[in-house]
């Protein structure tokens, strides 16, 4: 993806959140020439990925085949095994009508996925069988909690201010239906590395062609802006 097209949609999705009435924490608005002024104290946001997250799945077709993310607050990994500090994670995403988050599950974290405005969001369920393919038998979730059964392949939508629980071993696949959704999700931990199970294989994290000075930086800009980091894995390297 080009810089200027993920600039663009920063500043699009930036006002679809303010016109929903919602408010990003101040670390967002951070610019790279800031962010190269921080130390350790910005350390949980860098080691914990909060911040703008944008993805075209590996597939250069982010209109059809895309996801904006920002996640406002998530804790780490570590503090599942030791059941202490964060367990859990918060995100916004931004879902276009007919743009395809591809289908997948978690290994470990379970989620609500809350309609918080605009059109419809559509999901696709099926159970994962232990080998990991698409198993033909039905699916309960509970929904607002109300409890509710579908067929396999079942597209349930959800309008705003509803919501879906989506546990472990679940794969969903969703996009939007009349006009942009504003999504939440409140779940565990949330880790991109080590916990996400596409049904088929997608890149996670864009290639960026630099062709203009990032706007605010992505979670996968850190370890070139935030010097802690950058002198960490420098160290690693020697």
């Amino acid at each position: 993806m080009k810089r200027s097209e993920i600039n663009q949609i920063i500043r699009e999705a930036d006002a679809f959140i303010r016109e929903h009435c919602f408010h990003l924490p101040p670390f967002a608005y951070w610019t790279p020439q800031e962010w190269a002024q921080k130390g350790e104290e910005a350390w949980e946001i860098v080691e914990n990925r909060l911040g703008w997250d944008i993805t075209d799945f590996g597939k250069g077709d982010y209109r059809n085949f895309g996801l904006f993310l920002f996640t406002i607050r998530n804790g780490n990994p570590r503090n599942l095994e030791k059941c202490q500090g964060k367990v859990y994670a918060e995100k916004l995403l931004i879902v276009d009508v007919n743009q395809i988050t591809p289908l997948h599950t978690h290994w470990v974290k379970t989620e609500d996925i809350i309609n918080r405005g605009g059109g419809k969001l559509a999901i696709q369920l099926y159970n994962a069988a232990e080998d990991g393919s698409l198993a033909d038998t039905e699916i309960v979730v509970s929904m607002d909690g109300v409890r509710r059964t579908f067929p396999p392949g079942a597209t349930v939508l959800l309008s705003p201010g509803e919501s879906i629980t989506l546990p472990t071993g679940l794969y969903h696949k969703f996009w939007a239906e009349e006009s942009r959704v504003l999504v939440g999700e409140v779940s565990m931990v949330n880790d991109d590395y080590t916990d996400n199970r596409f049904y088929e294989p997608v890149g996670r994290f864009p290639q960026v062609e630099e062709d203009e000075p990032p706007l605010y930086l992505l979670v996968n800009d850190y370890e070139r802006y935030f010097p802690p980091l950058r002198q960490r894995l420098e160290e690693q390297a020697e």
